[in-house]
């Protein structure tokens, strides 16, 4: 898996103050995506060991109080994503408890794969749905389009 950023304080993609993660690699190419440049899979730079030792770190801190962690993208179930964001929140799950993970995708909750089930089976909230830009909503708090629905799961 590649990735294009990671904001070790961030208080805009979920509640509370977070880690986020976001993601390269989308296949939905949503017209109007404020995030263009993540869509090709090997975009970025390589997630690496260390990068996913540092979240978990970073989750860790006690010197900033974070509430969770948040995938984003592109799009963290795009199936070459899957098994690395699989096992960062395996890890997170076991390491950091009382933490929750969030993750945005495109694709619809009942559209999912058993592998993308997997990692869905261990998060808190599922944002889902593609962006579609003639049902953006600026008043919509954590996702951009109306069509889109906030799973809470955990």
């Amino acid at each position: 898996m590649n990735y294009h950023q990671y904001y070790p304080v961030d208080v805009v993609n979920g509640p509370g103050t977070r880690c986020t993660l976001f993601v390269a690699g989308c296949v939905h190419e949503c017209p109007g995506c404020y995030n263009k440049s993540t869509w090709r899979v090997n975009s970025g730079v390589p997630f690496t060991q260390e990068m996913e030792d540092r979240i978990i770190a970073d989750l860790q801190d006690n010197r900033v109080k974070r509430q969770g962690l948040s995938l984003s993208g592109g799009d963290p179930l795009h199936p070459a994503n899957v098994p690395a964001v699989l096992q960062l929140v395996q890890r997170v799950c076991r390491e950091c408890p009382g933490k929750d993970i969030w993750v945005w995708t495109g694709y619809l909750l009942s559209e999912l794969n058993d592998a993308q089930r997997q990692v869905v089976a261990l998060i808190n909230v599922l944002v889902d749905g593609k962006y579609m830009q003639d049902l953006r909503d600026p008043a919509l708090i954590w996702r951009g389009s109306s069509n889109q629905v906030i799973h809470h799961l955990r």
